[in-house]
């Protein structure tokens, strides 16, 4: 069988070599506790501060505000939950397109007592600034808004809505999953007060992320225990995948610049080629990560074309690779006013590293033949 084309690097990417390699030597030989106290427990104790510099290097943090997690949605929990659990309850806001992780802990907060107020987006994606301001005003003391959203790409203008959620005094996260390594990030311009992590959106393994917190907030951890994490997270750490995080941001860095060009002029030709096949474009008037396309071809269903373009080669999402077990329209197009039919059509095109334009002439092509085929199978069975 040949290979697939893997058009799917929103769900996850695949291992880096130079990050596998980095992670080996902690999966064998050095094997150690990095709260041991003998050689090989001070060994894993240096690894995991190298990668801990190495992780804030890349957003402008300080290594001090990195707290390793299982992934990206143990940050958002951990800091939701843990910054809700240092407060009176009151209002909490997130936006209409969140991940799950970030509202269904919002929802769990409002079954115990919290006020959850949702963030209207406008037909882009984006938070509407004038329902923002108005549901400021009604005191919320925890907000979340993802920079870069998972399904469409959409970019928000986090540092603008962090600097007013602060003048009301109220504590800004945001998930940054999507963004680490497709666009610039830095943890202080951004202005707000923590920010979510993961390592396997950019050639990092699974199951590792990571919370950046503002020191002079105080969260009550998830996990109790050994201490580990300033307390914030005990357990045993994961040092090989703690290290491959590290190389990941590192690298990733280092790329940023050059891949996100190649990415851009790789989206253009493949929404040109989506536009001459009829298909609409969810976000496309936003400013949106490079490697990020999400449409829908009128009269088809999204998981449908999925599994055909699988059989033919190309591994693409119809959404959210968190959500996709529920059948229901995503939330994030039904928040951006798109019909449920349209919502149930939608395709979610991810790039990444080795992505060609061969390919994406080899997709339209697929992408043209299935549909036709579709068609006329329908007119047959009519």
């Amino acid at each position: 069988m040949a290979a697939l084309v893997y058009f799917d690097h929103n769900a996850t990417t695949p291992i880096d070599p130079a990050v596998r390699e980095a992670m080996l030597p902690w999966l064998s030989e050095r094997f150690g506790n990095a709260s041991s106290r003998h050689e090989y427990g001070r060994q894993a104790h240096a690894a995991i501060a190298e990668a801990r510099a190495r992780v804030a290097a890349a957003i402008g943090a300080h290594a001090t505000e990195i707290i390793f997690t299982g992934g990206g949605s143990e940050a958002d929990n951990l800091f939701i939950k843990g910054a809700a659990a240092r407060m009176a309850a009151g209002a909490l806001a997130v936006s209409a397109i969140e991940h799950p992780a970030v509202i269904e802990a919002a929802e769990q907060l409002a079954r115990r007592g919290w006020r959850l107020l949702r963030l209207a987006v406008d037909g882009e994606g984006r938070v509407d600034e004038a329902a923002y301001r108005q549901t400021l005003s009604a005191g919320p003391r925890l907000v979340s808004v993802m920079l870069a959203n998972n399904e469409t790409g959409v970019l928000q203008d986090v540092a603008a809505l962090a600097g007013m959620a602060r003048a009301r005094g109220a504590v800004f996260h945001t998930d940054g999953v999507q963004a680490l390594g497709r666009t610039a990030i830095d943890f202080r311009s951004l202005n707000v007060h923590a920010l979510s992590l993961s390592a396997h959106k950019i050639g990092g393994p699974q199951g590792v992320g990571a919370l950046v917190l503002d020191k002079r907030v105080e969260i009550e951890p998830l996990i109790a225990g050994g201490g580990q994490e300033r307390g914030l997270r005990s357990g045993t750490e994961n040092v090989a995948a703690i290290v491959g995080f590290g190389v990941a941001c590192e690298l990733a860095a280092g790329r940023l610049a050059e891949e996100s060009s190649r990415l851009c002029a790789l989206r253009q030709r493949l929404e040109e080629g989506l536009r001459a096949i009829g298909a609409t474009l969810f976000g496309g008037g936003a400013e949106r990560l490079p490697n990020t396309v999400c449409f829908a071809i009128p009269g088809f269903d999204g998981e449908t074309l999925v599994g055909h373009m699988d059989r033919a080669g190309f591994a693409l999402g119809s959404g959210s690779a968190c959500s996709s077990a529920h059948p229901e329209p995503s939330h994030v197009l039904k928040a951006m006013g798109v019909s449920d039919a349209s919502a149930r059509g939608a395709l979610r095109v991810s790039l990444g590293a080795g992505n060609t334009r061969e390919e994406i002439d080899a997709f339209l092509t697929a992408l043209r033949s299935t549909t036709m085929e579709l068609k006329r199978w329908t007119a047959l069975a009519v």
